[in-house]
């Protein structure tokens, strides 16, 4: 399980670049088109995507595998939470919405502990605990930004958590693939329905090459959780949740120009100094155990 960890936390390392990588292009298309028919084709492309990676990697997915109750209770938490965080997003500042998702990590940890009875240590919370401190100083959130919307934002992180622990119980047999396709479904329904307030634009080649992109970053940074969360422990993975805080600067200055101060850059160090500590000791109690044979480490 120790080495599981050290590969999970990769996974979601990357995962989160990923992620930053979709919301890039996705921004990018933002500029000329309307937020519905962003999330409809770069779901569209999404599935595409997943269904000929299934196809190569010759992953079967069957309809009885999406109408699993495990797959239809995850999708569902999916697209509510998804709904609800984006209708709060139009309504609360930026730097709010960024610290309230940020909660998901300290969220999911609980909920392992609390409902997957995994064991979770003084080291394992402080790492997370710290994490968090560094997210609110790079959002630094103002008070008067958490109202009715700010309880509906945590209402989408508390159903985004309830999602990943409903990955990390469906059972084996049904691939990560499949988990990944019935949440694109979903997708693009909510897609469809957020359109119906909006004038669509035909997309030009530029447009489609914009929402491709987006589509190939959010595959992937989906797949990658999902394998995140099933293979290693919640509670040493969800630190590395925070490294999408210092991708998004990153990228940010190097997309844009957008420069940051020093207090953005003082919370970044405490993100990664906060993921450091956890990969390490992760690696050290894998020597350990390795060490120790079949022997129980504490973690």
């Amino acid at each position: 399980m120790l080495q599981d960890n050290r590969r999970a936390i990769v996974a979601i390392v990357i995962a989160m670049l990923a992620g930053i990588g979709n919301d890039v292009f996705a921004k990018l298309a933002a500029e000329r088109l309307p937020l519905g028919e962003i999330i409809f084709f770069r779901g569209l492309m999404a599935l595409a995507m997943v269904v000929s990676l299934s196809i190569v990697m010759r992953k079967k997915v069957t309809a009885r595998m999406l109408r699993h109750p495990m797959v239809l209770a995850r999708t569902a938490a999916n697209g509510l939470g998804t709904v609800l965080f984006l209708s709060a997003l139009f309504h609360l500042p930026l730097a709010n919405s960024i610290a309230i998702l940020q909660a998901l990590p300290l969220v999911i940890t609980a909920g392992a502990a609390i409902f997957l009875a995994e064991r979770v240590g003084w080291q394992r919370w402080s790492a997370i605990l710290v994490g968090f401190v560094g997210v609110l100083i790079v959002a630094r959130p103002g008070a008067e930004g958490f109202d009715y919307w700010a309880v509906v934002a945590f209402a989408g992180v508390l159903l985004s958590a309830l999602r990943d622990l409903i990955s990390k119980r469906t059972p084996a047999e049904i691939p990560s693939i499949a988990l990944n396709i019935a949440s694109l479904i979903a997708i693009i329904l909510i897609g469809l329905s957020l359109s119906a307030r909006e004038t669509w634009l035909v997309p030009t080649s530029h447009d489609l090459l914009l929402l491709a992109a987006a589509a190939a970053f959010f595959t992937a940074a989906n797949l990658l959780i999902i394998i995140s969360v099933r293979l290693g422990d919640i509670a040493a993975v969800s630190p590395f949740r925070y490294t999408i805080v210092v991708w998004a600067i990153a990228l940010g200055f190097l997309v844009w120009g957008e420069v940051p101060d020093a207090l953005t850059l003082t919370g970044s160090a405490i993100i990664v100094g906060a993921g450091l500590f956890t990969f390490f000791r992760e690696r050290r109690l894998a020597r350990a155990a390795r060490a120790a044979g079949p022997a129980s480490v504490r973690v």
